[in-house]
């Protein structure tokens, strides 16, 4: 069980050494399956450690959760508006609902089970189904992060975003993403290739 251990006021984050990852990280995209694998890992070997501290560490992988919401062939596509703190996300579109995993979440999954009811307002919560594992080395946020992805079926049902001020959502098909596509978040961009990619493989 990681050790949570800290002081209240500072955020602690869940992740897992570099170095205990196996095969190593030197590829950029989403592998898909292995998430079950990585969740033993992250059982075995997670720590928490204080955010500031693990964003400066690449040495050391926070363990993001990340959801792609589908309904049937759409999926839920997101765009963040000017009132973030973060200037370089204006405007900027996402298809992926995630976050660090904090103490109080047990593990990745309770960490997607809370974004999930944070971000989203939906009178259900779907099943999570694992996607893949999503790393990115070539940026220093990416270098810190390691994406556990995962897919759910909204089956129709309503789903809306909670907080309206920053983000806008609704489902879209992969053609209405594709126009899109160049104003993709990193992550997103990596998960919505590999979308197209599998849709090519499968028809």
């Amino acid at each position: 069980m990681p050790d949570a251990t800290m002081p209240d006021a500072i955020e602690l984050v869940l992740g897992v050494p570099r170095h205990r990852i196996p095969g190593g990280l030197d590829w950029r995209g989403l592998r898909s399956g292995a998430v079950d694998h990585y969740l033993d890992l992250v059982a075995r070997e997670g720590t928490y450690r204080p955010r500031p501290e693990a964003e400066d560490d690449p040495s050391w992988k926070q363990i993001i959760p990340y959801l792609c919401l589908r309904d049937g062939v759409r999926i839920f596509l997101m765009r963040r508006t000017q009132a973030g703190t973060d200037a370089r996300l204006h405007d900027r579109y996402s298809i992926g609902i995630g976050g660090h995993v904090n103490p109080d979440d047990a593990d990745p999954v309770g960490g997607l089970q809370r974004e999930w009811t944070e971000e989203l307002a939906a009178d259900f919560e779907p099943r999570f189904e694992p996607l893949g594992v999503l790393n990115d080395d070539s940026n220093p946020v990416g270098a810190v992060h390691l994406g556990l992805v995962f897919t759910a079926d909204a089956g129709g049902r309503p789903v809306a975003i909670r907080e309206t001020t920053k983000l806008s959502g609704s489902f879209a098909t992969l053609e209405e993403v594709a126009a899109i596509a160049p104003d993709l978040e990193t992550w997103s961009g990596l998960l919505f290739d590999f979308l197209l990619a599998k849709r090519a493989r499968t028809g």
